[in-house]
């Protein structure tokens, strides 16, 4: 059989329906972003950077990071599966962070309706309200209207994970304020990867992708996350 070349679908992707859902709050976030990550920081040096991290546009790759082995965690396929995976139970940041992006680019518009992919990415939130930003989390997810379109085309998503890490930036202030993280414990971690995307009929796409996630992991439980930065950091 020839290789099926891509082709745009007849709905838009997923990517591009975000993009249409999110853009009239982008500046709003921004702003919301950086503040909810800098009381999640917890001191002058981490905010400093976390502000420093909005420098580059979202959709910019970070670079190459020497931790580069998927995790068992890191590929998220839910063309068998209903529901957003369940959170891993580690207190890994950068393992929690990796699984969490797959969930992020995951989905099953097929069997899923959008308020169930909701709740499972819910599932994954910190139940402490003060280092929590679900809208974040929450504007990554179509609207309805635009779930209800990809139902109707049939169309889903997987996800691999190449890397995950903390920023230098991150870890350099960090390690000029270790104190600083024994408020809230969050963790910022950059994730890059793939996600393939595929519709009734036999059409399908890849595409790169790349998030910034804030991750909380307390001594005494497991991670959890706190929200997705606004900009992708280096």
């Amino acid at each position: 059989m020839p290789k099926r070349h891509f082709k745009r679908p007849r709905t838009p992707r997923f990517a591009a329906l975000t993009s249409k859902t999110a853009s009239w709050s982008m500046n709003r976030r921004l702003a919301a972003g950086i503040a909810v990550l800098a009381v999640l920081a917890g001191a002058a040096g981490l905010t400093a950077y976390l502000t420093a991290s909005t420098d580059k546009p979202a959709g910019s790759p970070p670079p190459a990071s020497t931790s580069s082995s998927p995790s068992p965690t890191a590929s998220t396929d839910v063309e068998d599966s209903a529901s957003v995976p369940k959170p891993p139970s580690t207190h890994d940041p950068v393992e929690f962070a990796k699984a969490a992006a797959g969930a992020l680019w995951s989905y099953n518009a097929r069997r899923t309706t959008q308020p169930q992919h909701l709740a499972g990415l819910k599932a994954w939130m910190t139940t402490e309200s003060k280092y929590t930003d679900w809208d974040s989390v929450a504007s990554q997810v179509p609207d309805p209207t635009l779930w209800s379109r990809m139902h109707d085309n049939g169309q889903y998503a997987t996800a691999k994970i190449a890397e995950g890490h903390m920023p230098q930036a991150f870890t350099k202030a960090l390690g000029d304020n270790p104190g600083a993280i024994t408020e809230a414990y969050v963790y910022v971690v950059t994730v890059s990867g793939k996600q393939s995307i595929a519709w009734r009929g036999g059409g399908a796409g890849a595409e790169g992708r790349a998030i910034t996630l804030a991750v909380q992991c307390r001594p005494d439980r497991h991670c959890a996350l706190s929200g997705v930065s606004p900009r992708v950091a280096p």
